[in-house]
């Protein structure tokens, strides 16, 4: 059963979190551990194993770039490896831009602004590859999921950036 089937949902994409974390409550209620301490040692053992099942499919379909991950994986997309290269030069070479962008925050005569700058650009730049991916996730043939495959690779890229702008932040406004 994918992880879809176990919140009796549409295998797809866009959906309905909130019927998603109400799911979520009923099924944890059901299989809890706790409802299971006077059974016998195999039952209790099956409701901890469903319990972890139902949290890691809910983990998973809440975060929109897991549920990404997850969706194109059931659909026997090639998932590259995560060092293989991009062929998308124009990609890598924004993304150089956009590291020296950060590099050049702790320089800058107006840190707050230069990292206010930096988190506007790198939401703006995710939001817009996010809206592509999702479309061509919707649209669930070989070449959209393959392309959207790509976008979800460099959607990551922007989550590290992200991430380092954060520790650059932290480092230089709590000194």
């Amino acid at each position: 059963m994918n992880y879809f089937q176990l919140f009796g949902l549409d295998d797809q994409f866009d959906l309905d979190t909130i019927k998603l974390a109400d799911v979520y409550q009923s099924l944890q209620k059901s299989a809890h551990p706790d409802r299971f301490a006077n059974a016998s040692s195999q039952d209790q053992l099956l409701a901890v194993q469903k319990s972890s099942m139902i949290n890691d499919a809910y983990q998973t379909l809440k975060n929109p770039i897991a549920r990404a991950n997850y969706t194109l994986r059931l659909r026997g997309t090639e998932m590259p490896n995560e060092q293989a290269s991009f062929s998308d030069t124009s990609f890598l070479m924004h993304q150089m831009e956009l590291r020296e962008m950060l590099s050049e925050i702790k320089d800058s005569n107006d840190i707050e602004s230069a990292i206010s700058s930096a988190s506007q650009t790198l939401a703006t730049e995710y939001d817009n590859l996010f809206k592509v991916m999702q479309t061509q996730i919707n649209e669930n043939t070989s070449e959209s999921n393959s392309l959207a495959c790509e976008n979800l690779r460099k959607l990551k890229f922007y989550q590290k950036l992200n991430i380092e702008l954060e520790r650059l932040e932290d480092s230089l406004l709590n000194d």
